[in-house]
């Protein structure tokens, strides 16, 4: 190029400005994205996460840090991610308790059909109805004649009001049309201490959390939420085959961004999301704790709010019809 010419188009640059310009860096080059998880390490959510974080990392050629945000069911962390910036570097993944909120919650501070970019499904786990290994009942049947019998003097467990093991066993005491007594912990790991300890009698559990006691047979698998069999643990029968027809609840897991993300950076992360779940180590890890990896069509913005939107149509009534009400 002719030296003046040059001289000339750097001329013009400065004068327009356009010199001055900083080059914006394409998402998620800059900086990690950070994944909020609105339960404490460790737990069911924590383990999606993480192996979540790990594939979606892949994709992003970025890192994504896990931040435990617990509290109130879950909606600290929600309205922590609703109120970032609106980057794609601040991101949701939140269960069941997504559609269960709008419920349990009278002043809830958001609506999660319309506050978020609903980015996709990364995790369906089932659950199981466990009792302490100590309990006399040997199975289904055994054990609901136990439950009619002792009814109230039975303790059943659960993470707290509005979880999916309270959930769960709302809808087994309203199949079996017999109450227990609730008995409501700060999540899922002293819930399970105190069942294997004595001081309580059963809880239903996600597989994700109960895989090692499972195995070590430290507690007593009376049926699986399923309508079939769970690969994982093939040998413990359905409550759905064992008389309870229909009964399902599986613990969905759903990544959020907060509404009005711009789509670029949402295009990429559902992108990385598709990609994490299809991912060779994340499917395994899923099946070795049990847990199933969404449909492509969950898995998909359009689906995640579809889903989402039925969940919340199929458990307000449930929960209204049981009076419960989370603080």
């Amino acid at each position: 190029m002719n030296k003046n010419i040059r001289h000339m188009m750097l001329a013009v640059s400065v004068l327009t400005g356009f010199a001055a310009l900083p080059t914006q860096a394409a998402f998620p080059d800059d900086k990690p994205v950070t994944l909020v998880v609105p339960f404490a390490a460790g737990g069911p959510t924590d383990k999606v996460a993480r192996e979540l974080a790990l594939s979606m990392g892949k994709t992003l050629k970025q890192q994504v840090i896990v931040d435990n945000s617990p509290g109130a069911g879950g909606t600290i962390a929600a309205k922590k991610v609703l109120n970032a910036p609106k980057d794609g570097y601040t991101i949701l993944i939140h269960h069941i308790g997504m559609s269960t909120a709008p419920a349990l919650y009278k002043n809830l501070g958001f609506d999660p059909n319309t506050d978020y970019e609903h980015l996709g499904q990364v995790a369906d786990v089932p659950m199981i109805m466990v009792g302490n290994k100590d309990l006399p009942a040997k199975n289904l049947t055994e054990l609901l004649a136990y439950i009619k019998a002792n009814g109230n003097k039975i303790a059943y467990a659960n993470a707290g009001v509005g979880s999916a093991s309270h959930l769960c066993g709302l809808l087994f005491m309203s199949t079996i049309q017999q109450d227990m007594t609730t008995v409501p912990y700060k999540g899922t790991a002293p819930a399970l201490t105190d069942l294997m300890g004595g001081q309580v009698q059963l809880m239903c559990d996600q597989t994700t959390n109960l895989s090692g006691q499972l195995k070590a047979k430290s507690v007593k698998a009376y049926g699986a939420t399923t309508l079939q069999r769970i690969p994982a643990f093939k040998d413990i029968p359905t409550l759905h085959e064992q008389g309870l027809k229909n009964f399902q609840v599986n613990v969905w897991h759903g990544v959020y961004a907060p509404k009005g993300t711009p789509k670029a950076a949402t295009d990429k992360l559902s992108a990385a999301i598709k990609a994490g779940i299809a991912d060779a180590g994340y499917k395994a890890k899923m099946t070795e704790l049990g847990a199933n990896v969404p449909s492509e069509k969950n898995a998909s913005p359009e689906g995640h709010k579809a889903h989402l939107k039925a969940q919340i149509d199929l458990w307000t009534p449930i929960i209204k019809k049981a009076g419960i009400y989370a603080d």
